[in-house]
Parts: C-alpha cells; sequence; structure tokens
C-alpha cells in the first residue's frame, strides 16, 4: 500500500511542477509608502502635500504577472508644510475630510511590457465618487529585505488626474488648474 502510494506521488511530481505560482500577500509598509501629490499654483510655483497615513496589502503572482492592490488613506491626515494650508485642504472646498475620511485605491489589473511593470490601473474613490485612474510604473522589483527578513515588492508611480471629476472644483474659476499629479513610492512585505 505504502509502495502504491509512493510510486502515485512521483508519478504527480511532474503535474504538481506544472502548476501555476499561487499569488502572495503583501502588507503596505508605512514607512517606505508615500502618497503625495503636486498641482501647479498659478504658474508661479507648484503646490505639493502628502498623506501620513496609509495602510493596505498588495496580492502579487509573479510568473502569472498578475496583482491586486487596495491602498487605503487617511485624508486627515494630510501635510503640505503648511498649517494654514492643511487647515484649507480639509475643508469642504477640497478634501472634506469630516464628511470622506478614507481616500481609497483599488487595483487588480498589473500591465507589462515583456517582464517589466508598465502601469497598474483601478479606481480611485475620493470624495465619495469613483473613477478610473492608471498609474504609471517608472520603476518596480522585488527584493530579499534584510531587515524583515521576507521579501519586500515596490515602486515608484505616476498617474494626473482631473481633479473636477471627484467634485473638487475650488479654484478652477479663478484660474486654477484641474490637473492633479499623483506620485505615490510602494514596498510592501510578503506575509
Amino acid at each position: 500500500m505504502r509502495k502504491t502510494a509512493l510510486v502515485s506521488l512521483v508519478a504527480a511530481l511532474p503535474l504538481l511542477a506544472t502548476l501555476p505560482a499561487q499569488a502572495a500577500t503583501y502588507k503596505i509598509d508605512p514607512a517606505h509608502t508615500f502618497a503625495t501629490f503636486e498641482i501647479d499654483h498659478f504658474g508661479a510655483s507648484v503646490n505639493r502635500g502628502r498623506f501620513d497615513k496609509k495602510s493596505g496589502t498588495v496580492e502579487f503572482d509573479k510568473a502569472a504577472k498578475k496583482g491586486k492592490v487596495t491602498l487605503e488613506i487617511d485624508a486627515a491626515s494630510i501635510n503640505s508644510g503648511t498649517p494654514d494650508f492643511d487647515k484649507h485642504l480639509k475643508t469642504a472646498d477640497f478634501f472634506n475630510v469630516e464628511k470622506h475620511p478614507t481616500i481609497r485605491f483599488v487595483s487588480d489589473k498589473f500591465v507589462y511590457d515583456g517582464d517589466k511593470l508598465k502601469e497598474v490601473t483601478g479606481k480611485l474613490t475620493l470624495l465619495g465618487k469613483t473613477h478610473p485612474i492608471t498609474f504609471k510604473a517608472n520603476q518596480f522589483t522585488c527584493y530579499p529585505n534584510p531587515i524583515a527578513k521576507t521579501e519586500a515588492c515596490g515602486g515608484d508611480f505616476v498617474a494626473e488626474i482631473d481633479r473636477t471629476q471627484w467634485g473638487m472644483d475650488w479654484g478652477v474659476s479663478m484660474g486654477m488648474p484641474k490637473k492633479v499629479r499623483i506620485v505615490a513610492q510602494i514596498e510592501a512585505f510578503k506575509q
């Protein structure tokens, strides 16, 4: 009986080797993940800000070149470096953090060009509205992190949105642009 089971297992090994690798789950590391935005300020300068509190997960299957991302951002954690500007950004003129405390990005499509991650497409929920968004990948890699003692995957991504799609219209009538550049650096550790 044991010999039959062993023969069956050995016979099944080549079949098991052809099964696709399963996606691994990675937890976003808030210390190495940054969500920032940039918007032109009347052609004179560029206003920038970041969100200090973020969390999420990535499911990634390297062999299949597929993945899923869920990133949640605490809208009230906005930090422009200027307290008075932060107060204004938190109001209903912009992020309306009292009514919409969470900004959410969800993706289930990774687009590759050969072995290189080209973009991540998904949906951004902001101010209670959800619209598609595409983040272009400037760089992306996975590596054995010597400090966390596990695999880390991460990259640098950029997208441009029309903020008025989400109802963020303040200042447009005064000449402030609709276009906002979003820059995201994400690093996540395999669980």
